[in-house]
């Protein structure tokens, strides 16, 4: 269970901000400037006019009981019985992706429990990451390798190595999904860090694996990979700087629609600049995994608060541009799962999916291994329906 371990369990409390991520030696990029300080004051209450409030979140049954039904279907061995990460993209075609990192594969016992995993002695795949695609109500899981022999659909190059994905936008009909590769380097069960980012592109019609990676900017300990969004001819791509506690947002730009086009950094003073070592710490309290999205004349960030240990709060801010300031922070939604060892996380918007209203997800785990094994119900997506007044 060394993989499951190092993988799933640590990576989970370091994205709840308990510990820092070991990054590679690389300098920390400038703090805001007290002019982006002031800009935001004065954003405060501009955003307002540009953005709904916060009216209700209620839980979204029909999303979650998708999951939950295909969890416990055994009518195949290979397919998806649990996972986190939980990004969505539409497809030319329609249908939708859905975009998972850690992930168990097999079967569901009648009890609600699964066999441990292949690793263990049992029967349960563990994979880094994987596909699932939803079409008029119904998933089929995507996975690279054989139904007997599954394997992640963007493979480590060796054992030391994994990918945890992020989230995905189409570039003339072909997906492009952001990864970043964690290593190890130690024995240790903490002994692994964020070594880089990169994109994946796959063809729409066959998704088991890449037909290219490509490196992304990696030099500055900014992972590229928690949200993008496409608006005014850019693609804007969010990522987060992860000291554990505090967690700092961090924006880049590509002109078009490919992340493969020439990059630039937002700076402190709000001016855009082609070096990576440019990009400013816009705001802290993000998760790992967040969104940014339109709604009405404004923009949103769902995020989990990472401002609070353990947090059960997903949260929204507000901008009157894509490029922010974000601020006006309101609570969305409480978590009723988090207690005792289990934790909630990495909550973010899914506008292209229907709801009645704004679908956000957000992920559940526990600090205990063999509750994934005990309680299937643990490791899965929950969703909920946000509305604006």
């Amino acid at each position: 269970m060394t993989r499951f371990r190092s993988a799933l369990i640590p990576l989970g409390v370091a994205l709840l901000g308990l510990t820092a991520v070991p990054h590679q030696a690389v300098a920390a990029p400038p703090k805001p400037t007290p002019s982006v300080a002031a800009t935001t004051e004065r954003a405060a209450t501009a955003a307002s006019a540009c953005a709904p409030a916060v009216k209700g979140a209620a839980v979204d049954a029909r999303l979650t009981g998708l999951f939950t039904n295909y969890g416990n279907d055994n009518s195949r061995t290979d397919d998806w019985t649990g996972a986190d990460g939980t990004y969505s993209l539409k497809l030319p075609s329609g249908k939708e992706l859905w975009i998972f990192s850690d992930t168990f594969l097999g079967q569901v016992n009648a009890d609600g429990s699964r066999p441990p995993v292949v690793e263990e002695g049992g029967t349960t795949v563990f994979l880094n990451n994987s596909f699932a695609v939803e079409q008029d109500g119904r998933l089929a899981t995507i996975h690279d390798g054989t139904q007997e022999q599954p394997k992640a659909v963007m493979p480590p190059r060796d054992q030391n190595h994994w990918y945890w994905a992020g989230d995905a936008t189409l570039a003339g009909g072909v997906v492009e999904v952001t990864y970043q590769e964690y290593e190890r380097y130690g024995t240790g069960a903490w002994d692994w860090r964020w070594h880089k980012n990169v994109v994946a592109r796959f063809v729409p019609g066959r998704l088991n694996q890449p037909i290219s990676v490509h490196d992304l900017p990696s030099g500055h300990g900014v992972s590229w990979a928690s949200a993008t969004l496409k608006d005014g001819g850019y693609t804007y791509v969010y990522g987060v700087e992860d000291l554990g506690s505090p967690k700092y947002m961090h924006l880049a730009r590509v002109k078009g629609q490919s992340l493969l086009g020439q990059w630039e950094f937002m700076k402190a003073d709000g001016t855009w600049s082609p070096d990576e070592a440019d990009s400013a710490r816009m705001m802290s309290g993000v998760a790992n995994e967040y969104s940014v999205t339109k709604v009405g004349n404004g923009y949103v960030l769902i995020t989990h608060d990472t401002s609070e240990v353990l947090s059960p709060r997903i949260v929204a801010y507000t901008s009157c541009s894509p490029t922010g300031p974000f601020t006006g922070k309101q609570l969305v939604y409480t978590t009723p799962e988090t207690g005792g060892n289990i934790f909630t996380y990495n909550a973010h918007a899914h506008p292209d999916v229907s709801g009645n209203g704004l679908v956000v997800s957000y992920n559940v785990n526990s600090f205990v291994n063999t509750d994934h094994y005990r309680d299937v119900s643990i490791y899965r997506p929950r969703f909920i329906d946000v509305s604006f007044g």
